[in-house]
């Protein structure tokens, strides 16, 4: 074995990060649907993705290998969506006309009623209900991560979960969770709610 075939800690590390942006990309389906709970405007969406990825790119240096990367994403994009809030918040008047304040376009034909209606409910759900919802009853997040990724503890992930399956029931006009099964097509409208991502 020669001088230069003996891996170095920098090239260990240099392979180990260009894993880590690899997996970064596998994560912008998931990104884009976590975006969708804090958007309802596609293009507002695809802006915080977008913001997220640079950020995460940019610090992926401070990502610790073997922790999740999706959690870790997915903190990220709640931080920046909660910065912009509060500076759009400084900023006060004149933001009436901004793209997020604008009506979504019409869903296309393809979804069945069924989808619309699910997409429509979930859509009228609280924030903080809306987004663990969507993390463990779309994306199938684990408890444990929804709480990372929400900052709160366990138990109140479990308590919002809960509110959120029952308002969903209530609106939908269920009797039974099992009456409300979220399909694929309901969880695509759920995630993209008026339009297709692509």
């Amino acid at each position: 074995m020669s001088h230069t075939d003996i891996p170095t800690e920098a090239t260990t590390q240099r392979d180990g990060r260009r894993a880590d942006r690899g997996e970064v990309v596998t994560l912008i389906p998931a990104l884009r649907a976590f975006a969708r709970t804090f958007c309802s405007d596609a293009n507002d969406a695809d802006d915080l993705v977008q913001e997220t990825l640079m950020k995460g790119i940019a610090n992926i240096s401070r990502f610790q290998s073997g922790t999740n990367m999706k959690s870790w994403l997915f903190t990220i994009m709640r931080n920046t969506f909660y910065t912009r809030i509060k500076m759009a918040n400084r900023e006060g008047p004149g933001l009436l006309d901004c793209a997020s304040s604008r009506p979504a376009t019409a869903a296309s034909q393809e979804w069945s009623l069924r989808s619309q209606e699910m997409a429509r409910a979930i859509e009228a759900l609280p924030d903080d209900q809306r987004q663990v919802i969507v993390l463990i009853g779309v994306l199938g997040t684990s408890y444990d991560d929804a709480a990372n990724i929400c900052g709160c503890a366990i138990g109140t992930i479990k308590s919002r979960l809960s509110r959120a399956r029952n308002r969903l029931l209530e609106t939908l006009g269920e009797t039974s969770p099992h009456d409300a099964v979220i399909t694929p097509d309901v969880s695509a409208a759920a995630i993209r709610s008026d339009e297709a991502v692509v």
